[in-house]
């Protein structure tokens, strides 16, 4: 195993060794997620860019809830069978594992073995509900003491799972059991959940958006970790890559990660070599984010990020209106594009009339992207 490998860990999904600059922001999760049963930080909706580390931060708060004597369903992607994957988290973070296929029914046998007072039949004419099954068993962890987190990332928007579960989760609530809720996505998905009118409880949920990580925290950890690996860096240069890292966790792991790998066999960080790794960074963060972003969008939402990567330059935000010049069109027409993509979290107000991009280095990527 390379020494960097011990440290960073630039994959989607992985966690790296240490959680930069978010320390905060977790104490105020945990005070939210473990305060009264029904409290509305209870319910919480993570808000960010691919990148920004939200996967991450569900296992962080998995590890730190069990802690706290919740039995955590660990981060669930959505999908068709994604209630049915909960309630089998539920029982296996519980410590039992069924065997065969059994169904839930009301009983005093401790079958699942964690003494939920519940017994499994494999004879039930005609099986509960799996909405049954999650009340069921959230009824029997609240009357032992413990608490229940259901954790769910990559939110989809207008999914009938995400309803059914957020529906559930509200009816466990109205109960008064011992349940908890975190749900990750990206922006654009996260509104337009929220303006489902079916999960209007949504909007009651405790938004907390991803924010850039600061320079501070990414200096300080490149410095300790480099040291750690046994690189010489000059700090000006130290300083470079961390802020072209601009807040992003996963640049920021690529970005240590490939300043090992470029390294010279000796430790040496040079000026050639850091040149090297950023530019690796930079185009592995583009592939993986940036066309990502941009696939998902429409014709007119590019043209806008065209235009505002053509008007931004070195500043890195445009006016509206000039934005609206350069595509030809109407300033009020221009204005809807905006906020489309302000509520997608792509671009983000910089000043009256003004816009920037929110996505590192995407205005590089898409002015590369015109050259070719």
């Amino acid at each position: 195993m390379h020494p960097s490998d011990t440290v960073f860990s630039p994959s989607f999904g992985n966690r790296p060794s240490y959680l930069v600059g978010r320390d905060d922001m977790l104490d105020q999760l945990m005070r939210g997620l473990t305060s009264a049963p029904g409290s509305r930080d209870r319910a919480v909706v993570l808000l960010g860019q691919r990148g920004s580390g939200k996967t991450v931060l569900l296992w962080e708060l998995a590890d730190r809830m069990r802690r706290q004597n919740f039995v955590v369903a660990t981060p669930t992607i959505v999908s068709e069978s994604m209630l049915e994957r909960i309630a089998e988290k539920i029982v296996d973070d519980a410590g039992t594992a069924a065997k065969g296929k059994a169904h839930v029914s009301g009983g005093s046998l401790g079958a699942l073995g964690f003494s939920a007072g519940l017994q499994f039949q494999h004879d039930a004419p005609e099986p509960p509900s799996i909405q049954h099954r999650l009340t069921q068993l959230c009824r029997a962890l609240t009357k032992q003491g413990r608490g229940v987190l259901i954790l769910v990332d990559e939110l989809q928007a207008s999914n009938p799972e995400v309803r059914q579960l957020i529906i559930t989760y509200q009816e466990l609530v109205g109960e008064g059991l011992n349940v908890a809720i975190v749900l990750a996505g990206l922006p654009g998905a996260v509104s337009a959940t929220l303006n489902d009118k079916v999960l209007t409880f949504l909007n009651r949920a405790r938004k907390v958006p991803l924010e850039p990580l600061a320079f501070g925290d990414v200096d300080a950890f490149l410095a300790r970790s480099f040291r750690q690996i046994g690189l010489a860096i000059d700090p000006d240069l130290r300083r470079r890559a961390s802020s072209f890292t601009e807040g992003s966790p996963y640049l920021l792991q690529l970005v240590g990660h490939n300043t090992v790998q470029y390294a010279q066999p000796d430790g040496e960080v040079t000026e050639d070599t850091l040149e090297d790794a950023l530019r690796t960074s930079q185009e592995d963060f583009e592939n993986d984010v940036c066309r990502t972003t941009l696939a998902a969008l429409s014709e007119k939402d590019i043209e806008f990020l065209d235009a505002l990567a053509a008007e931004s330059g070195e500043e890195g935000e445009g006016a509206t209106a000039a934005i609206a010049e350069r595509m030809g069109v109407t300033h009020d027409y221009a204005q809807k594009y905006r906020k489309r993509l302000i509520d997608a979290g792509i671009v983000q107000a910089s000043g009256r009339g003004r816009v920037a991009m929110a996505v590192p280095h995407l205005a590089d990527h898409l002015r590369r992207q015109a050259q070719e």
